[in-house]
């Protein structure tokens, strides 16, 4: 913890930033992996339908990493905030609770999900052929909601006290797993080697092993002599502030995965209705010129393209949102330690590194678009349409950053309100009627462009709030520069 302390209080900032950010990145492509893995070897069946499933049943799966996220932003947070404070004693109530309180909304889960497939399999968007594949995929995700629950709050956890390699090493056993297990449990056959040939199911049980290999690592860390974290239940307690002191950062901070899971079921639900269209509508081809040939999709095609643009997309997103993670526990105790001189350096210093590394990205993504969507799909007509979505989310890589360190900084912060704000917007209040309105105007086009539209909106919401909060941080520099005077 010594070593800790050193890091968040006088190590210069970029050396920080990184010793801190680069681990939780690495983590996130980790993360990024995991998905692409199951992705690959779901589309190694050759059959779009199961791939079309996994992407319609996705936004179950994040309802349960936002149950984690409300254990796991919202006790790192305040994990790093009560390091700041040197409170050691509400480090352990903090550990112990988000830990018992995750197993309890695991298992609540587990029996919202069994009990209402039927009601789910229609909301999320499924059709006649994906609803079947879609149960299969969702029964056993179920069955593993404690463990992801527990998995995605601990990942966090472990960050907030500092410790982010160790929070890396459990997702990168978790990931070997599954691609171990993945080809086996999926697949009749690979590489000459009989499988289970389970498809989707397949995919699940090998996602819940998982998660299952990383806790027990995490557990590993807790229970050693180098974590001030514990799961011993004697230190379990929701008074003397510690239920509302997570709720207020975990509740905005899952509310991101919540309006993300509702924001792809209606996404699918819009895809699904487009059968036998244009790709893109007549209205946009002389601005667009030739974003899209303009053949005619069938089916699954139109949900099965944009899960596989989304998974592409997703290592350009969870990279930048990998650093703004990362500094969370580093803004969070300097601001708890009244240094808002460092806040600031640390905040510019990572809206700059994710701005290069958003445009570096986006002209990498642009030179090798096809050749990416081609892991996950052959299929000429997913291809087609997946290649020209991957350019339209990329539209937004070079900006988006600034909001993911902005948004984590507020968390970091403890600014629940601001983290709120955030939250709602990028997924909901301004995608949600976007994308409503822009596929009325511009049809499927629309749909496609919404996300780019609501990004760019969205951090010009963050910049204003922040901009807004510095005040606050001159005016506690001043009073602390008046007491250090006298």
């Amino acid at each position: 913890m010594i070593k800790n302390i050193e890091i968040f209080e006088h190590t210069p900032v970029p050396k920080a930033v990184f010793k801190f950010a680069l681990p939780t990145v690495l983590s996130m492509i980790v993360t990024v992996l995991y998905n692409m893995v199951d992705a690959f070897f779901v589309g190694q069946t050759g059959d779009p339908s199961q791939f079309a499933a996994v992407n319609v049943a996705t936004p179950i799966f994040l309802f349960l990493m936002a149950a984690g996220n409300i254990f796991g932003m919202g006790g790192s947070s305040f994990i790093s905030r009560a390091l700041g404070e040197k409170n050691y004693e509400k480090v352990k109530n903090i550990a112990s609770f988000c830990f018992y309180a995750g197993i309890f909304t695991g298992f609540l889960g587990l029996f919202l999900i069994l009990f209402n497939m039927e009601g789910i399999l229609k909301m999320i968007g499924t059709t006649q052929t994906t609803a079947q594949f879609a149960c299969d995929y969702l029964k056993y995700i179920a069955y593993g909601g404690p463990a992801i629950v527990i998995s995605t709050a601990y990942t966090n956890i472990i960050r907030g006290e500092g410790a982010s390699q160790n929070s890396m090493v459990g997702l990168i056993a978790g990931t070997a797993v599954n691609i171990v297990l993945d080809p086996i449990f999926i697949l009749d056959s690979f590489l000459g080697i009989p499988g289970l040939g389970l498809g989707v199911k397949g995919a699940a049980i090998a996602t819940v092993i998982a998660n299952i290999i990383t806790i027990v690592i995490y557990l590993a860390h807790v229970l050693s002599k180098n974590s001030t974290l514990t799961i011993n239940p004697k230190y379990f307690k929701i008074s003397n502030g510690i239920l509302l002191g997570v709720l207020a950062i975990g509740l905005p901070a899952s509310l991101t995965n919540i309006l993300m899971s509702l924001s792809s079921i209606l996404t699918n639900n819009l895809l699904a209705s487009y059968y036998s269209v244009p790709v893109v509508s007549e209205k946009l081809l002389p601005l667009i010129k030739t974003f899209i040939d303009g053949t005619a999709v069938y089916g699954d095609i139109p949900v099965a393209a944009m899960g596989v643009a989304l998974k592409a997309n997703m290592l350009t997103i969870f990279i930048q949102l990998g650093l703004g993670i990362g500094i969370a526990p580093l803004i969070g105790y300097n601001y708890g330690a009244k240094n808002s001189m460092r806040v600031k350096k640390i905040v510019n210093f990572s809206i700059l590194v994710n701005v290069v590394l958003g445009v570096t990205l986006t002209v990498l993504y642009i030179i090798f678009a096809k050749p990416i969507i081609n892991i996950f799909s052959e299929d000429p007509a997913v291809v087609a349409m997946g290649v020209n979505i991957i350019y339209a989310l990329m539209s937004s890589a070079p900006f988006i950053g600034i909001m993911f360190v902005l948004n984590f900084t507020f968390q970091g912060m403890g600014k629940g309100l601001q983290s709120l704000v955030l939250a709602v917007s990028r997924q909901g209040f301004v995608f949600l009627p976007a994308i409503l309105i822009m596929q009325k105007l511009f049809g499927l086009t629309g749909i496609i462009f919404a996300q780019p539209f609501a990004d760019a909106v969205a951090v010009l919401i963050a910049v204003g709030m922040f901009l807004f909060l510095l005040k606050d941080l001159k005016a506690e520099e001043k009073t602390v520069s008046s007491q250090t005077n006298e």
